[in-house]
Formats: C-alpha cells, structure tokens, sequence
C-alpha cells in the first residue's frame, strides 16, 4: 500500500467514525426547548434529545436505521481494496444512508406523515420527528463525504477525495440552502388561488400592463416594473462597474507618490458603503437632497424655489444604488489590478508601446473577468435591492418592491409575488449567459510560476486624470453623505431643528450603574451584540464556502458546472425580504426546522452574500497559472494542502 493509499484509508475512517460517533453519542433531532449542551446529557434517554441510536431503538423511529445501514455498507467498503469495487459500495451505502434518511425527514414531520395520500396508503403513525440537530447534521455530512469518496473511487475528479467531496459537499449547500427555499417561493408562480397547478395563472400575473406596459414611451406617466427595473440595473451596473475599477486603478496605480496612509484612507473612504446597510446611504441623500434637505432649503432661502420632490425616483434610486453598491465592484476590480503581472505591460513598451497603449491593449483586456464579474454582480445587487427603491423610489417602481408589497400588503398575493420573483430570476439568469459569452473560453493567466520582479506601470496621464477626476469627487461626496447621515442623529429633528443634541444617543445607548453592575440600559444594545454575532459566524462561513466554490469554478470540470455556478448565484437574484419569507416557508417544518433560531439568519446571510466572494475569487483564481497547482502537486503535496500553502497565499493582497 502506497503512500496516498493510506492517506485515502484514514479520511475514509475518519468520516466513518464521525458518523457512527453522531449517530450514536449527539442528539438527532434539534433540541425544542434547551440548548444543546443542556440536552447532551439525555442522548441516551429523552424522546427529543435522544441520539439516532436511541431513537430508533427505544422511542419507536425505525426509518432512522436507513442512515446507520449507510454507514455499514460504507464500512464494509473500506475493508476493500481501493478500485471501483470499492467506490460502488461508497456509492450505494452512502446513497442508500442519503436517501433513507431525507426521504424520511421530508416525508414525516412532528404529527406523523406530512402527506395526506402517505396516511392513507401506509396507516397512521405512532410518532413523528422533529428538524434533524446537531447528529443528524454529521451524520448525512458524513454520507455525503463518504458519497464523494466513491465518486473518486470510480475515476471521476481524477480520482482526487477532496474536489469530489467538495463538489459534493457544495452541491448539497446550494441545493438546500438555495435551491429548496427559492424553489419553495418561486412555485406559486404557478399556482391559482385555490393551490391548483395552472400556467395560466401564470400568464395572467405576467402579462400585465403594470409588469411590460411601455406607456412612457408614448406620453404615459409610466412603464412597467419590469422595464422600470432592467433598466436601472443596467444604469447601476455599468455605473458601478466604471466607478469602481477608476478608484481601484487610482489606488493602485494612481500616484507613485501615494503614501501607505493616503492608500489606506482611500481604501476606508471606498469601502465604507459595504459596511453600512444600503438604506443609510439613502437617508443621507435624503437629509442633503430630499424636500426638507438642505439643497432645497438653500435653493428656497436664496432664489425663492419652493422645495419639491425632485429627487425622487429613478435618479434617487440610481445615485443611491452608485454608493451602496460602488465599494462591491471596487473589492472585485482592486484584487484584479493587483494581480496582472507587470512582466506584461513591460514586454509591451519593450515593443515600443506607449502607456496609453500598453493600456489599452493589454491591462484592460487582462481586466476583462474582473469587469464582467463586476458588472454581472451590479445587475444583481440592483434588481435585488429593496431599501433604496423603498426609501428613495417615490413613484418609480421596481419589482423589489412590488414582490414586497404582493407578500406583506393587504393585498397577500403570494403567487404574484412569486410570479414576479421569477422574472427577476430570469434577468439575472440572462445576464448570467451573456457574461459566459463574452468571456468564453479566453485565458487571462498573469500570474505563473515563473519570478515577476517587475514594478507595476503607472496609469497613462490622460486615464490617471480620468480616474482622479472622476473618483476624486466621488469619494470627496461619499464622505459628505456619510457626514450628513451621521450628522442627522446630533440633532432634533433634521429640517425643522437643528439644536445640537445627544437624545438620540443616550436613548439607544445609555449606560447605567444598578445594584449588580454595569446595565446596558440603550435599547440598541441587544440589538447590537446581536448583529455582531451573527456577523461573526456568518463572515467566515461564507468567505471559507465562496472560496471553496470560486476554486471549484475556476479549476475543475464537471458536468452540470454551468448550473452548479448559476446556483451559487441565484440568491442574489431574489430580493432578501423574498428570500427571507422563503427561509421561513423551507425551514419551518421538519427534517430542517430552524426558524425562529439565529441559525437561519446567520444562513440566510452567508447564502445571500455568497455570490460576491464567488465572483470575487472566479476573477482572482483565472489569473493564476494552473502550473503553480501541478508544481504542487509533483512535490507530493495533496490538493488540500496545495490549495491552502500555494493558491489561497497568493489571494491575499
């Protein structure tokens, strides 16, 4: 038995193990009214906080032996030699553990079955179950491992454990996590009012002169929402898209008398959006251009212009859009600059080239994968965007809003809300396409094996102005936006009277001294400590599975690539409102019963943010040389440790 033979044997093991150890020492199913360290000492007793083992043996829940059969058959394959035999049975025993153990938590829930047609066919149950906890977690991540082993095993993936279980893995995240619950909202589309299949329904909902009508092109007051929205997202992506790479280019390549605390400022300054919800951009506008703002309270003082409502509507919604949304396009397009060679551009003045040439015929194209990601991830952010449309929209309608307003109104038309969320889906899925054609199968390596000792060349003069030109001011009202919005809370009420006061502050974040101790008083605080932990679980969740994917994209091939991409994308197409209904609608009920619990928001905010750490890394990964990772792996290094020693490394800047 060679080396990597035994490597392969001990991962197997060590997955076996974890899955026999959940299925019989952690609680199955999630614990109802304690907490997990509270119901560990009852894995061997209670009905709720029971492990697998016991459950099936003691509290009368047979279908729960399917998944310790898995595990079995799975054992038994590792007593065989390694070859195809051996992945046949990894398939069939983790297949056989899967498809027992979801087939089941779907089809029965806490009362008994969750199908009429199921009662009637197999009888009453004696006892339901309840959303699968923490063994019931590791033991199906361990089936599906064990599944991605025997996928290796019978040659696909070259053979390779990790990328198998990782596309596996990946999968099973994107089809429970978004897949299950935009599939769940997007369903109603095609149901009538009494819960009917019917495509007419459908049609009805979507041919609609409020959802195509182009009664503005023809003298009307308005088109539909539909076009309202593509086209906005179109203005928002191309906005950002350019906004972004001229402060991504100025503040990499901008000045060579940039000092490290002006670079680091201007980083601040870009990224400050990102850091703030959208909506507070929008206030900030509101407070400088809105009818009490103080453009229009200047314009009335001075010339006598009675304030109005100019700024509401498209350009509102856009110029709100450009700040929230600007910083996401830079991230994607800094790490792009920063990742072409210079050996590139200086072969090309070597042939006499000028700056401006070198530019513009070998720094922008070798930009190409960072500007269609960052264009594509625009168009998304914008048809998803609600707060802004809502706070700044006036009259202008988006389908955001109106899928909002169809769920929560005192109309409650699911199905409209549905039927809308699906054309939202549909442009986000063309622009998907289109971006694919434009890259198509180009390469854009810059970074190789190879020693680049080369010093990155300064923009041309006349794009250098551009950038500065642009993105100077841009950032200079960035910091006015944020003074205002800030500014608003220090005083009484913005536009009636500015007397300075710390009211605001001392009611949400006041501090008193009692009997035990400090008291966090404010009635922000709980919400405060709250956002920051689920930030903090969320974040690493999300930036460790967007890198996982993004690598996956960018150096393997697999069937169904296309769409496992696609599916990392789709929750950004759906409003978060929607999608956050859609948790609710997939995750209230039995085997993954979660809502009410902080795990679904700390879900529901790694999946939707997923996206941008996708296109962020697809971007970054194409510009690295496959020969670093077959270097790698001729040293004997595995493809876990050339991932995280020799390509993760040079992700960093």
């Amino acid at each position: 038995m060679n080396r990597a033979q035994a490597r392969a044997r001990r991962v197997l093991f060590a997955w076996l193990a974890l899955g026999a150890a959940a299925f019989a020492l952690l609680p199955w199913y999630f614990p109802q009214n304690v907490t997990l360290l509270r119901a560990l000492p009852g894995v061997f007793g209670g009905g709720e906080t029971a492990s697998g083992l016991v459950q099936a043996l003691r509290h009368g829940r047979p279908w729960l032996w399917s998944g310790l059969a898995g595990l079995a058959l799975c054992a038994w394959a590792w007593r065989l030699p390694a070859g195809r035999g051996q992945g046949r049975m990894l398939l069939a025993g983790s297949a056989l553990g899967l498809a027992g153990l979801a087939g089941s938590g779907f089809a029965i829930g806490a009362a008994g079955w969750s199908y009429e047609w199921l009662n009637a066919a197999f009888g009453a149950l004696p006892n339901g179950q309840f959303g699968i906890g923490l063994g019931g977690a590791l033991v199906l991540l361990a089936l599906l491992m064990l599944l991605g082993a025997g996928v290796a095993r019978l040659g696909y993936f070259r053979g390779d454990f990790f990328v198998a279980g990782a596309v596996v893995l990946c999968a099973a995240l994107l089809l429970l996590f978004v897949a299950l619950p935009v599939g769940k909202a997007l369903v109603g589309a095609f149901l009538d009012d009494s819960g009917a299949f019917s495509p007419a329904a459908l049609i009805e909902r979507l041919a609609h002169e409020r959802v195509w009508g182009l009664a503005c092109l023809a003298g009307g007051v308005r088109c539909g929402t539909a076009w309202n929205t593509l086209a906005l997202a179109l203005l928002t992506a191309g906005g950002t898209t350019l906004m972004g790479t001229l402060i991504a280019l100025y503040a990499e390549r901008g000045s060579a008398g940039l000092t490290r605390g002006m670079g680091r400022t201007l980083n601040v300054v870009a990224l400050l959006p990102i850091i703030t919800p959208p909506f507070v951009v929008g206030l900030g506008l509101i407070l400088l251009f809105g009818r009490a703002g103080l453009l229009n309270q200047f314009l009335e003082w001075a010339f006598g212009i009675a304030p109005t409502r100019w700024f509401y509507g498209l350009f509102g919604i856009w110029l709100a859009q450009m700040f929230a949304f600007t910083p996401i396009a830079f991230m994607i397009m800094r790490g792009v600059v920063q990742g072409i060679a210079p050996s590139m551009e200086e072969a090309a003045q070597t042939l006499r080239a000028s700056r401006l040439e070198t530019f513009r015929t070998v720094t922008l194209p070798l930009m190409k994968p960072g500007l269609a990601n960052a264009f594509l991830v625009g168009f998304i952010e914008s048809i998803a965007d609600f707060g802004n449309p809502i706070v700044v929209g006036g009259q202008y309608s988006v389908l955001s809003t109106d899928i909002f307003f169809a769920i929560v109104g005192a109309q409650y038309d699911q199905g409209r809300a549905a039927s809308l969320a699906l054309v939202l889906t549909a442009f986000a899925l063309a622009v998907f396409f289109v971006q694919q054609r434009v890259l198509g199968r180009t390469s854009y390596t810059t970074v190789s094996g190879k020693g680049d000792a080369g010093i990155a060349m300064p923009l041309p003069e006349r794009v250098r102005r551009l950038a500065l030109g642009l993105a100077g001011p841009w950032l200079a009202f960035t910091l006015l936006v944020y003074l205002f919005a800030f500014t608003g809370g220090f005083v009484q009420t913005w536009g009636r009277d500015y007397t300075p006061t710390l009211r605001h502050f001392v009611t949400a974040f006041d501090l008193q001294w009692g009997a035990h101790g400090l008291v966090w008083a404010g009635t922000a605080w709980n919400s405060l400590f709250t956002t920051i932990r689920l930030a903090a679980l969320a974040a690493p969740v999300c930036a460790l599975i967007g890198l996982l994917i993004s690598w996956l994209l960018a150096r393997t091939q697999f069937v169904g690539q296309r769409a496992f991409e696609f599916g990392a994308l789709l929750a950004f197409a759906i409003p978060g409102t929607v999608l956050g209904v859609s948790y609710i609608l997939a995750f209230n009920v039995p085997p993954f019963e979660l809502t009410g619990t902080g795990l679904i928001i700390v879900l529901c905010f790694v999946f939707r943010a997923l996206p941008v750490g996708v296109r962020a890394g697809t971007a970054s990964f194409k510009q690295l040389d496959r020969n670093l990772d077959e270097a790698s792996t001729m040293l004997r290094a595995n493809t876990a440790t050339t991932l995280a020693r020799v390509v993760l490394p040079l992700l960093k800047p």
